[in-house]
């Protein structure tokens, strides 16, 4: 007993301790939490999951428990110091305990589920040279949750770069050639001058006569790409500006100003809706002093009524068990999210193909805010509005710091995105 305190606190003790704690997580068992109250930073939690699976550990999503937490079954000493790092809340618990919840989760009387995380998608996002990194919502939380990306643009999508990558993001991209409808406002600003001058080169570099026929055939290599399998994300006017240029292909709906000649006429009346991911039927609004492309957004009337302390939107609620796809998509710790507007910020209803599945809508009024669907072999979710934290951002406003708001659901919606490539998926409906 006397040789025992003696050695209570010295150097021997202290390495012991470590010693009983490393063997402690050797194979341990952990739960990423994602509730309301138990995650200290929702966001980078996606990143210790990304990472965690990069590396070969047993991970698995829990579907409507505790706000979609994660389990790493083989979970060690590293994947614990990694989370520590992070700023990751996680709970150690017992294989028997974790594998009864994660049975549990199987019940037919629950809508609650478990999928496999099995290999993490190659991420590129579509941005033009000299964009700011703050310019962008996706930019930025995958850059604070520590995910690596890879930034692609129009030369990369022509010759064929795009199928090394398994996930696309597009920034908030004007795909008609109409240099993001800014002509009103900004035609006589320099960065606009030298906007337009930039893409025009470019065009001519690539062989294309003028830039929305090199935009429209950007448009159909990423449809083409999705169709084979990949997965695409956009947000703001990334999303209409996209289902419009596929629309368009065979026919010019640019004003002079923007290409040097006239709208073909009658080109309202030549659509092909058969070739867009998620809208039907819209209508063109080719005014170049309107800064709106066409009536799938709702920004214009929405924005003089809708008043920021009311505006959120609903997450809808699936079944776990037979509606897998969606239901990963709106994993949340909150089936409310705070609205924030864009250039496109939701979606009229009637503009929305049958086909489309509406993630999440409007409260006040309806709109759709959060859309999903498959084209071919692969997956597509348009996301309306700029920044999730920044309710109504406006050129040159100052960067969102995301330590500010590392529990945001908004985000946390970009960031199911990027995990969804990697769950096991059941066999897409026909």
């Amino acid at each position: 007993m006397f040789h025992s305190k003696r050695m209570f606190g010295t150097p021997f003790h202290r390495f012991f301790l470590l010693f009983i704690f490393s063997v402690q997580f050797l194979h341990a068992q952990i739960l990423v939490p994602m509730d309301q109250s138990n995650q200290r930073d929702h966001l980078r939690a996606y990143g210790l999951m990304y990472s965690a699976i990069e590396q070969g550990y047993n991970c698995h999503w829990l579907l409507n428990y505790r706000g979609g937490s994660f389990a790493i079954l083989n979970a060690d000493q590293n994947i614990v110091r990694e989370a520590i790092k992070r700023g990751v809340s996680y709970e150690s618990t017992s294989e028997g305990v974790l594998l009864t919840i994660m049975e549990s989760l199987q019940s037919p009387a629950e809508n609650t589920n478990t999928v496999e995380l099995q290999k993490v998608p190659k991420i590129a996002v579509y941005s033009p040279p000299g964009a700011q990194p703050w310019d962008d919502a996706v930019t930025m939380v995958l850059t604070y949750a520590d995910i690596p990306f890879t930034t692609i643009y129009d030369q990369e999508i022509l010759d064929g770069s795009l199928g090394d990558y398994q996930w696309l993001h597009l920034h908030h991209e004007d795909f008609t050639g109409q240099y993001g409808k800014f002509y009103g406002s900004y035609r006589d600003a320099a960065w606009y001058i030298n906007q337009k001058a930039s893409f025009e080169a470019a065009a001519r570099e690539m062989g294309y006569a003028k830039v929305s026929q090199q935009k429209g055939a950007v448009a159909q290599s990423i449809a083409a790409y999705v169709k084979e399998g990949g997965f695409l994300f956009a947000m703001c006017s990334a999303t209409d500006s996209y289902d419009i240029a596929l629309a368009a292909i065979n026919t010019d709906i640019c004003e002079p100003m923007f290409d040097g000649d006239g709208m073909t006429p009658g080109a309202a009346y030549a659509l092909d809706y058969s070739a867009t991911f998620a809208f039907d039927n819209f209508e063109l609004f080719t005014n170049p002093m309107r800064y709106e492309y066409s009536n799938i957004d709702v920004t214009e009337q929405r924005i003089r009524v809708m008043k920021e302390p009311k505006d959120f939107f609903e997450l809808f609620d699936f079944s776990a068990k037979y509606d897998v796809v969606p239901t990963i998509l709106v994993q949340n710790h909150t089936d409310l999210v705070r609205g924030f507007y864009g250039q496109t910020t939701a979606y009229r209803p009637a503009t929305i193909k049958p086909s489309t599945t509406i993630l999440g809508k409007s409260v006040v009024d309806g709109a759709a805010r959060y859309i999903h669907g498959s084209y071919g072999e692969g997956f597509w979710t348009f996301y309306g509005g700029h920044d999730p934290e920044d309710y109504q951002h406006r050129v040159g406003d100052p960067p969102t710091d995301l330590n500010n708001h590392p529990n945001s659901p908004g985000y946390r919606l970009i960031l199911n995105n990027i995990l969804f490539p990697a769950a096991k998926k059941p066999p897409q409906k026909t």
